[in-house]
């Protein structure tokens, strides 16, 4: 952290994250690639119940998050049994949540859905697939946190075969459930559903069977276990945030597939698509921004300010980078994106317009992203949620009036999306430069003062450390 050439560390900190980020993007995207070429109508339904399906991972990516710091804490402090009990509490809190989404799978799905289609093809598609992913969606949520609780014990490996193990059996068993290939029969979107949660299940296996059968510094099955209030309220404050993060963008997808309804089925069909796309720019710069993070929160503790700038600048240019190329592949050839997924006339001359807009904001999106990193890296998480909150709350007013000039042939509500990352980018720049050197220099106060204390009071010397390298 504090030696290694600053490039050469940020990309090797990186790349497994950014591995695991594209892993999920293939999990978002495959059942789509496959249901589009089933037919269009199979392609508009789980555009339409997208945002529900990934409100619910959010909540295991919160459970999990507060899992993971409560575990790590407890751990750095030499309390293993204290992290044991953690890893426990919040496997119960999971399952209180399976029971949720297993109620919500029988009672919300249904109306949910009728409030975006009146086609009864769509709408028996979206309302199977939906509830047969919430029904079963223990697989989904037991490995989320079962990962991150892996994950606080320095094990990063098994999470990465994990999300592999459910991307590949997902891929390989969705043509066989949905076009009935061989003895299976033709499922349609249930197919996918049943294809999604034998992956999730898969996945969930190999993540418990590695935290119970392999040694590890948790141990799940420790006695004597119950129940404890306290605990689980400290797991779901920690999570709270990183749930919010993850839920936002599907509670601003369903609010704004409302305003698109108006012009048609086809526009909601043509935004889900656009995000299952879209993830394959993101998730690379969410996994650059996970390695980024722990490089400059050292290097702020260290007040190293010197490293802590050229982290966040080289961070940014791979950011900038691979958004610059997001967003060339959107505006050259949208008409082939949009056909990977269905030949419709109808799609295939919404979604490139649609595509070309909306990709206007990954540059400013990159910045963005970038800032919201550094401002938690210095342990300004208000300011990181502020922003976050910012570039998703701001499509709605947008796109709603937005709405208003538009028209079925010209939709001018894609460009909500551009407006909101232009104008958190123009507010927060400036702001988060102004918090970042206020910051640095309180830190140099807090290490003069520590020097002055040391040349006041010397440390006892220091053990000699059994591997010289580590210094």
């Amino acid at each position: 952290m504090a030696t290694m050439p600053v490039k050469k560390l940020l990309i090797s900190m990186s790349l497994p994250a950014i591995f695991s980020m594209l892993v999920q993007a293939i999990y978002n995207i495959v059942d789509s690639l496959y249901l589009g070429h089933f037919s269009k109508e199979a392609l508009t339904a789980v555009s339409i119940v997208f945002p529900l399906q990934m409100l619910v991972g959010a909540i295991g990516i919160g459970i999990g998050v507060g899992a993971n710091v409560f575990i790590s804490k407890s751990l750095g402090e030499g309390k293993r049994e204290q992290a044991s009990r953690a890893a426990q509490n919040g496997l119960f809190i999971v399952g209180i949540a399976i029971i949720l989404a297993i109620v919500l799978g029988f009672t919300v799905v249904k109306p949910f859905v009728y409030a975006y289609t009146d086609d009864p093809v769509t709408r028996e598609m979206a309302v199977e697939y939906l509830s047969t992913c919430m029904i079963f969606s223990f697989g989904m949520l037991l490995e989320l946190t079962t990962s991150k609780i892996l994950q606080s014990t320095g094990n990063m490996r098994v999470p990465m075969f994990t999300q592999l193990i459910g991307a590949v059996t997902n891929i390989i068993l969705d043509p066989f459930f949905i076009f009935g290939i061989g003895f299976f029969p033709r499922l349609g979107a249930k197919g996918a559903a049943i294809a999604t949660v034998i992956g999730q299940m898969c996945a969930m296996t190999f993540s418990i069977s590695m935290l119970i059968f392999r040694k590890q510094d948790v141990n799940i099955l420790e006695k004597g276990f119950h129940p404890s209030l306290k605990l689980m309220g400290s797991i779901l404050r920690v999570g709270l945030p990183s749930m919010l993060i993850t839920a936002l963008p599907s509670f601003t997808t369903i609010i704004v597939n409302v305003i698109l309804k108006q012009f048609g089925e086809n526009a909601i069909t043509v935004l889900g698509v656009y995000f299952k796309l879209q993830s394959f720019v993101f998730m690379p710069v969410f996994g650059l921004t996970q390695g980024g993070m722990p490089i400059l929160s050292y290097n702020y503790g260290a007040y190293y300010r010197d490293r802590f700038s050229q982290t966040f600048r080289f961070m940014l240019t791979l950011a900038l980078s691979a958004m610059l190329f997001g967003l060339i592949l959107f505006q050259s050839i949208p008409q082939y994106l949009m056909r990977m997924f269905n030949d419709d006339p109808t799609l295939v001359a919404m979604g490139p317009r649609a595509m070309r807009i909306i990709s206007l904001a990954f540059i400013f999106a990159a910045g963005g992203i970038s800032i919201t990193t550094m401002m938690q890296s210095i342990g300004r998480g208000f300011t990181s949620l502020l922003i976050t909150i910012s570039r998703q709350i701001i499509i709605i007013p947008a796109a709603y009036v937005l709405a208003i000039f538009s028209t079925a042939e010209t939709i001018w509500v894609w460009f909500a999306y551009p407006i909101a990352e232009v104008v958190t980018l123009s507010v927060f720049a400036p702001i988060s430069m102004k918090v970042f050197k206020k910051e640095f220099n309180k830190r140099r106060e807090v290490v003069r003062a520590m020097n002055a204390l040391r040349e006041i009071t010397p440390l006892a010397p220091e053990s000699p450390k059994e591997d010289p390298a580590a210094e």
